[in-house]
């Protein structure tokens, strides 16, 4: 049975401790490529917290952090050869930012006792932690996103007898939604339409003819890079309203809205984490990262959305590594002990101040029965004088009467395919 040691008994077993090697964080980015423009900032983002923690902490619980870089390009097979080639420079923790790749990791990573957190994508049955004993995909997956969207519209007014239409990017990635979408318009009387948009999304003129053929009272859509700028400019072509087009999380950058300039105002998309730089922790970044010439990147993107979430992940991350810490009483933990941290996880409002992300997300804890968090997700608008998108619901829980069958459903099968025991380790 393991136990979490206070933090004086931490500290002291540190103190105690020899010089160690790097607590090594994998960062497989894509800054090149049809997807490099929503690459970028996330890879940033997420460089440039560890940096800050270095910088300003001294590292995590005393030892220095490194994110080990590996382009993929977006692509599944260079996403698998980045793994191969960094597993064994003491990885602690896989953030693939791609479902495809995730897919493929899974299984690989499991076999390796390196954990995977897929934040708000991979394999969304990936929550159920006693059959993905090393997949997370906290605070909220792709069919939360689903649910978010709905709720919004019924929030909104009643939808029984409306159309819905979505969009979405031909991959695994886009399709993860549909069934939960058949499931929802079941239950709540919707009509549903499904619209494929094939890799890398640039044209799409006979997706949007149909939605002006149609006429859905809304659009949700699930697309990536380029595909979401063609989308929103696609949309103001046939003048369908902004207000009433809904995007998941990785539609719903400063990269997917600008092209279009003041069409794009009104627009919508999901999230599970706050927008804006109004924020102390980017305060610290300024002065201990951009301001020292350590920015990732030009440093013109921090505050923006993805810069954000990479920043998150990586938040996210190194507070999980410091609970590992805290359960196995040593600074040096291994990809199994970063396992247990993760899947110990406490993220109180009280922390989130701490850090300097007051109200960034929602409160939230991790067990084994549940690597996914609480699926809570809000809203944001594009406002195109302001340039800024702007958080306009409180994050809100989403349907579990019907994701979490789908849960289960998809990841006993997964189980019964793999002669997976199931249960807590």
């Amino acid at each position: 049975m393991k136990m979490k040691l206070g933090t004086m008994a931490v500290a002291a077993v540190m103190a105690a401790s020899p010089v160690m090697a790097d607590l090594v964080f994998p960062s497989l980015s894509y800054r090149t490529g049809p997807y490099a423009a929503g690459g970028i900032p996330f890879a940033d983002g997420y460089a440039d917290y560890f940096t800050l923690l270095n910088e300003r902490d001294g590292g995590i619980g005393g030892v220095e952090a490194r994110v080990l870089e590996c382009e993929t390009g977006y692509n599944t097979e260079k996403g698998v050869e980045c793994y191969e080639s960094t597993k064994g420079q003491g990885a602690l923790v896989y953030q693939p930012l791609s479902t495809g790749i995730t897919y493929q990791l899974i299984p690989k990573a499991t076999a390796d006792d390196i954990p995977i957190h897929s934040m708000g994508y991979g394999r969304t049955s990936a929550a159920n932690g006693e059959v993905f004993s090393h997949v997370f995909n906290y605070p909220a997956n792709y069919w939360n996103g689903a649910s978010g969207a709905i709720n919004y519209l019924m929030s909104q007014g009643d939808i029984a007898g409306k159309k819905i239409a979505l969009v979405y990017h031909n991959s695994a990635y886009g399709k993860e939604p549909i069934r939960t979408l058949e499931e929802l318009s079941a239950k709540h009387g919707f009509e549903l339409s499904l619209i494929a948009v094939d890799h890398p999304g640039q044209e799409q003129k006979s997706q949007w003819l149909q939605i002006r053929r149609e006429r859905p009272d809304n659009v949700i859509m699930y697309g990536w890079g380029v595909m979401n700028q063609v989308a929103v400019q696609e949309a103001a072509n046939i003048r369908y309203p902004m207000e009433n087009f809904i995007g998941i999380w990785w539609s719903g950058s400063e990269n997917d809205v600008l092209p279009a300039g003041d069409a794009a105002d009104g627009y919508k998309a999901l999230t599970f984490h706050g927008v804006g730089s109004d924020f102390p922790v980017f305060d610290d970044i300024k002065t201990h990262v951009v301001d020292k010439g350590l920015a990732a990147g030009a440093g013109d993107q921090i505050g923006t959305v993805l810069y954000n979430r990479g920043l998150y992940a990586a938040m996210l991350a190194a507070e999980a590594a410091k609970t590992a810490q805290a359960i196995h009483g040593t600074a040096d933990i291994t990809p199994g002990m970063m396992r247990d941290g993760m899947e110990a996880l406490e993220i109180t409002e009280e922390k989130m101040a701490g850090l300097g992300l007051p109200g960034f997300g929602p409160s939230f804890n991790v067990s084994c029965e549940n690597h996914g968090g609480p699926g809570l997700i809000g809203m944001t608008q594009w406002d195109a004088s302001a340039g800024t998108w702007s958080l306009i619901s409180d994050f809100s829980a989403t349907d579990m009467d019907v994701i979490q069958p789908l849960i289960d459903a998809d990841s006993a099968a997964y189980a019964d395919e793999n002669g997976i025991e199931v249960g807590c380790k």
